[in-house]
C-alpha cells in the first residue's frame, strides 16, 4: 500500500483507540467492581467523574449492567468495542481476517458476559483477546506505517486513561515514551506547539499533576485526524 489515505488514518487511529479503552478501563473497573462490592456502593460515581461520562446510573448494579453491556449507552464498553470492530470492518484488507477475527471475538464474549454466573471471569477473555489482537497486528499487519498509526491511537488513550486515574510518574513516562517513538515514525499531522508543552508538563515528573487538565486538553489535540 502506498500513502494512506486521511480516511484510513482516522479509522487506523481511532481502532487503537477504542480497542485500548477497552483493554484499559476493563482493568480499572476490575478495581472499581472489588470497591463498590467491599467498601462503597457508590465508587461507581468517582469512576464516572474521572472519565468525564454522565452518571446516569440508578444504583451499582445499574452501572455493572449498563457500562458494560448497554449498546444503547455511548459510554458502555460494548459500545466502545462496537466502534472498534467498526473500524476493523473498514479496515480488513489492511488489516487481514486474522486481526480482524480477535476484534470480533472480543465483541463475541463481551456480549455473552452478559447473562453469565460470573461475568468478572468472562470479562477476563475480553482483555485476553484484545491482547491477542495486537500480538497478531505485528505478526499480520505487513505495513508499517498502519501498525503505526494504529499505536499512537493506542497509546494516545492509555495516556489519557492514565492521566484520568492519577498514574504516577513513572506509569505516564513510560507510556508518553511510546507514543514519541511511534510518533516518530508515521507521516500523519501533529501539532508542534501543542506536543512541546505537553512535554514540558510530562517533564515536570510526579508535579505533572499541576497542569492534569491542561495534558489532558492537549493530548487530545496533539494529533490532528
Amino acid at each position: 500500500m502506498g500513502i494512506i489515505s486521511i480516511e484510513k488514518v482516522d479509522h487506523l487511529f481511532w481502532l487503537g483507540r477504542y480497542s485500548e479503552r477497552v483493554f484499559t478501563t476493563l482493568k480499572m473497573f476490575n478495581r472499581y467492581f472489588d470497591l463498590m462490592i467491599d467498601q462503597d456502593t457508590e465508587a461507581y460515581k468517582s469512576y464516572c467523574q474521572k472519565l468525564t461520562i454522565p452518571d446516569i446510573y440508578q444504583d451499582k448494579d445499574d452501572f455493572i449492567e449498563r457500562y458494560l453491556f448497554d449498546g444503547e449507552n455511548p459510554d458502555s464498553l460494548y459500545a466502545n468495542l462496537s466502534r472498534a470492530y467498526d473500524n476493523a470492518v473498514v479496515m480488513r484488507e489492511e488489516l487481514s481476517s486474522d486481526v480482524l477475527a480477535y476484534i470480533q471475538l472480543s465483541l463475541d464474549i463481551l456480549a455473552a458476559s452478559r447473562h453469565a454466573s460470573a461475568p468478572l471471569l468472562e470479562l477476563q477473555k475480553v482483555v485476553d483477546y484484545l491482547f491477542a489482537f495486537w500480538g497478531s497486528v505485528d505478526d499480520y499487519v505487513d505495513n508499517e506505517e498502519c501498525r503505526n498509526i494504529m499505536k499512537c491511537g493506542k497509546y494516545v488513550e492509555r495516556l489519557d486513561l492514565y492521566m484520568r486515574f492519577d498514574a504516577d510518574f513513572l506509569h505516564l513516562e513510560k507510556e508518553f515514551s511510546k507514543l514519541m517513538n511511534r510518533l516518530n515514525r508515521v507521516h500523519i499531522g501533529y501539532n508542534l506547539d501543542k506536543l512541546a508543552r505537553l512535554t514540558e508538563i510530562i517533564n515536570k515528573k510526579e508535579a505533572w499533576k499541576e497542569d492534569s487538565i491542561e495534558a489532558l486538553e492537549l493530548l487530545g489535540a496533539v494529533i490532528e485526524v
